[in-house]
């Protein structure tokens, strides 16, 4: 990252276009609060809600690296951008069109006085927040700032005593495990009542941190923009820091009071045994992929799944995983006279994805690469009315993740069509559009529609198989 008096003009437009398209959300999103807020009032209930409003979900974050992204998928499948690939889009910068996110100078600057962003869980401008408690007959103050240590999970306890609700030993007959979290209602009409959350461990991607009783130890692992760690995890480089008395984590006294330094350490293992942290992966992009991470998935070890009209938004985690091996998807339809357009079936969006869909009644397959490039397969010939069967099957060339392969598309046994995809998304489709049968919800993969209703197939859909080998 660069100093912004040493940027290219180039360089200026995009990251001052970035940094627009943010404050307009966060005007956006103060604004739709706004709405939520008067719309209790206007229920005549407020009095008697406790409102908590958290600012973010973490610090600000610098997964943009350091040029910024025009559609976050790249960065989840380890594509890089330039500054050029994305000047091509500047008008459309914060729009339907986009999935931006700015470069990681910006989230520097938003988590200032703190030194570190999103992803470094041991540094308050990774997990540092503001919170607003709204309650006005449960508060008796108004407008005073609250300095007791507190975490994320300490809301639920704190809903639940504020609603004077037990604990619930069992929902729908599984046993519940405590609360991790301490409530903070205590807090509510005291502000200067001691503190009474005194532990919590961090970790995120082999980043960790441990806060207890007033002092933060940590090490940085790796940094949001590096793509490989800096050591391995049992060579990481630890600080320690007073956070009593250094707000900002500004002053290392690691090498001035090692005993402490290894007593914080000592307590971050305590915690990470007990809250299931170990063992640590310290892994990237490549977790997203669960053959990949190597953990369980939904689909177990089955090869093949089918598909029925009506199935729309099936989230990847929970859908066959069809990344990085060779696919068949077969789609058994029946053309009405007249011909038939539309979405066939379709995982993913805009950003990355495929989709078997009818253009001008032809069968036809995209292959969308992270939104970079795209391939398509089609028949020349429109299907004729009645019956039939598409299928179209991926070779894939295999040495690796991300790698192509050859597309074949079928008609009733008959090859009709054959191209080559020369890349592949390796490790997330998406994380937010899902898979659909009979219509391409959310952003279409293809151009040669448009998402929702529009994309819906106009024929009938029997049924459509999806086979990985």
């Amino acid at each position: 990252m660069k100093d912004w008096d040493k940027l290219t003009p180039d360089e200026r437009r995009l990251f001052a276009r970035q940094m627009e398209v943010f404050a307009g959300f966060a005007e956006q999103a103060d604004y739709e609060i706004g709405r939520l807020v008067k719309a209790i009032e206007d229920l005549g209930v407020m009095d008697n809600t406790l409102f908590i409003y958290v600012a973010g979900d973490n610090g600000a974050s610098a997964e943009g690296g350091a040029t910024g992204l025009f559609n976050e998928l790249t960065f989840f499948n380890g594509v890089p951008e330039t500054v050029e690939n994305q000047l091509k889009n500047l008008d459309k910068w914060g729009g339907p069109e986009t999935y931006p996110h700015y470069a990681a100078g910006w989230a520097v600057a938003g988590d200032a006085p703190f030194a570190w962003t999103k992803q470094v869980a041991g540094d308050y401008g990774g997990t540092k927040t503001g919170m607003v408690v709204l309650w006005p007959k449960g508060i008796k103050t108004r407008g005073e700032i609250r300095s007791q240590w507190q975490y994320i999970t300490d809301l639920a306890p704190t809903v639940l005593e504020a609603a004077h609700l037990p604990f619930p030993k069992s929902v729908n007959g599984t046993v519940q495990k405590p609360f991790e979290g301490v409530s903070l209602a205590y807090t509510l009409n005291d502000a200067k009542a001691k503190d009474r959350r005194t532990t919590q461990y961090f970790e995120i991607l082999g980043n960790r941190g441990i806060y207890h009783d007033g002092w933060l130890a940590r090490t940085v692992h790796r940094a949001p923009w590096e793509p490989k760690p800096r050591a391995a995890l049992d060579k990481d480089t630890w600080e320690l820091f007073d956070a009593r008395n250094d707000y900002s984590l500004a002053t290392d006294l690691a090498a001035a009071q090692p005993a402490k330094l290894k007593q914080m350490q000592a307590v971050f293992l305590k915690e990470a045994a007990k809250y299931n942290v170990l063992p640590i992966d310290d892994r990237g992009v490549e977790r997203f992929n669960a053959a990949i991470a190597g953990r369980p998935d939904l689909m177990g070890t089955r090869t093949s799944i089918t598909l029925y009209p009506g199935m729309t938004g099936m989230m990847e985690n929970t859908f066959i995983n069809v990344k990085n091996r060779s696919n068949t998807i077969t789609a058994e339809i029946d053309v009405p006279p007249g011909g038939a357009q539309g979405v066939v079936f379709a995982q993913g969006g805009r950003f990355g994805g495929f989709s078997l869909y009818l253009k001008d009644g032809k069968p036809t397959y995209t292959y969308n690469w992270v939104g970079l490039e795209r391939y398509t397969v089609a028949s020349p010939q429109a299907l004729p009315p009645g019956k039939a069967t598409i299928k179209l099957d991926f070779a894939y060339d295999g040495g690796g993740p991300g790698k192509g392969g050859i597309a074949s598309l079928s008609v009733g046994g008959q090859k009709v069509a054959e191209g080559r995809i020369e890349k592949t998304i390796p490790f997330l489709i998406s994380p937010d559009e899902g898979a659909d049968v009979g219509e391409d919800d959310d952003t279409p993969v293809s151009g040669d529609y448009v998402a929702g209703i529009k994309s819906r197939f106009t024929g009938t859909i029997e049924k459509v198989t999806v086979e990985v080998r």
